[in-house]
């Protein structure tokens, strides 16, 4: 995690500023190398300066955009994160997926081809969330790691919805946190935040995964379970014991390890494997995508797999496809 303000050491913290200035170009390539590759048309003459500025970036990231100028946007595709548009002041519209939204306040993820108009005084926040900090929100509630990716149902914000108006009420005391000098002393404190503004947020708008998540309930794992599950999403890339496992989950071994058989029908070392796998499939999909170097080596030893034959079994096996062929984006 990063906390991008600046702190001036007298309790006053700013935003980092990405970029200022009137190259539009340059500033659509920062916003695609930090966010998402997208197209741009200018529509006007009209000319404001031009932001990108970063409140925070880590598994849920926080920006104001402005543009300068009236302009058209498309993304074709988000890949590996959900973007929640917050806008700030001027004017625009949305469409996802060939439908107009009746607002610009929206979400959309993986999946999704979303184009957008702004006017030259538009300026919109984006708050940013990581595909796996969702799929490990999710993993919590389904108690197992999701095979498909969340697709929000809706894409609107419906402000007339109690659930949104208190999520979005949630969005903003996150942007006044993270401009606290207290965001700068707690890690923590930050990271609870995220996870919080995830977890309320799939409480609040329906998605793909909505259904099974109602069917099995809040309570479809005992407590000490959801708290296992989650600490192993917390702390896939650390060297993990079943005893770690079991002092998060507050409970000893023996019935950590009958939990996970009872519930989940399989070991604590095996669901954080399983954790681990699906990270490496992320990271070599990411690969073949063009968002991120390295070889089916050094993705599994990062991950943990250091039996390169074990791997690519155990792979194909979860998968169907060797962890090569992932990463040059062969089906």
């Amino acid at each position: 995690m990063s906390i991008t303000t600046l702190d001036h050491g007298d309790g006053k913290v700013d935003p980092v500023s990405i970029y200022e200035g009137a190259d539009i170009e340059e500033l659509r390539q920062i916003v695609g190398q930090r966010l998402s590759p997208h197209r741009l048309t200018i529509l006007g003459a009209q000319r404001l300066p031009g932001r990108f500025r970063a409140f925070h970036e880590g598994p849920v990231g926080l920006y104001d955009l402005a543009y300068g100028a009236p302009v058209r946007l498309l993304a074709q595709d988000l890949t590996d994160f959900y973007n929640v548009i917050l806008p700030q002041a001027g004017g625009g519209a949305v469409v996802v997926n060939g439908t107009a939204l009746s607002s610009p306040l929206s979400v959309a993820g993986p999946g999704d081809v979303v184009s957008m108009e702004w006017d030259h005084r538009a300026v919109n926040a984006a708050l940013a969330m990581s595909r796996e900090t969702v799929d490990e929100v999710l993993a919590v509630r389904l108690g197992d790691i999701p095979q498909t990716s969340l697709r929000f149902r809706e894409h609107l914000l419906d402000q007339a919805n109690p659930a949104v108006q208190s999520w979005l009420a949630l969005a903003r005391a996150f942007r006044q946190f993270i401009l606290s000098p207290l965001a700068h002393r707690s890690d923590l404190g930050v990271r609870h935040f995220e996870r919080l503004l995830v977890d309320t947020l799939l409480d609040a708008q329906a998605h793909s995964w909505s259904s099974a998540v109602a069917d099995r309930g809040s309570t479809m794992l005992p407590s000490a379970l959801r708290r296992a599950t989650a600490y192993c999403a917390e702390h896939v890339d650390e060297a993990v014991s079943v005893s770690d496992i079991a002092q998060a989950a507050r409970i000893s071994v023996r019935t950590l390890r009958e939990g996970f058989r009872t519930h989940l029908d399989t070991t604590p070392l095996a669901y954080l494997r399983r954790v681990r796998l699906d990270r490496a499939h992320h990271e070599l999909t990411a690969i073949a995508e063009g968002q991120a170097t390295g070889s089916v080596t050094d993705v599994a030893c990062r991950w943990g797999f250091t039996h390169l034959g074990r791997f690519s079994a155990e792979y194909r096996r979860t998968y169907g496809r060797l962890p090569s062929d992932t990463s040059r984006g062969r089906r």
